[in-house]
């Protein structure tokens, strides 16, 4: 069993639509804990593949694809731009024009 907040994390992200991204930080506030960001990514790294989580669709609130990984930042990019998704080479997405605010 997962806590609320897991569980609304999960129920978030894989709510966030093809095409559109949505910020660490706004998941969290969302969930219910404005300051919950880095939680959303530890919920994100552990639980994506068990729970089918559309992780790609996760930036941070710069409208930044993460560039901790290269191999990660370029699956990121690809299978956003797949979606329609513009992301620039050096990794930003127009937040005015993708980013999801739920439903």
């Amino acid at each position: 069993m997962y806590t609320q907040f897991t569980e609304s994390v999960i129920e978030i992200v894989k709510s966030i639509p093809r095409g559109k991204v949505q910020t660490y930080g706004g998941i969290s506030k969302l969930a219910g804990h404005p300051n919950g960001a880095r939680q959303v990514v530890r919920i994100l790294s552990s639980m994506s593949e068990k729970h089918k989580l559309v992780w790609h669709r996760v930036i941070n609130s710069k409208g930044e694809l993460p560039r901790l990984n290269p191999n990660m930042f370029r699956e990121q990019k690809d299978m956003l731009e797949k979606e329609k998704v513009v992301v620039s080479e050096d990794g930003k997405v127009d937040l005015k024009k993708f980013l999801w605010c739920g439903d």
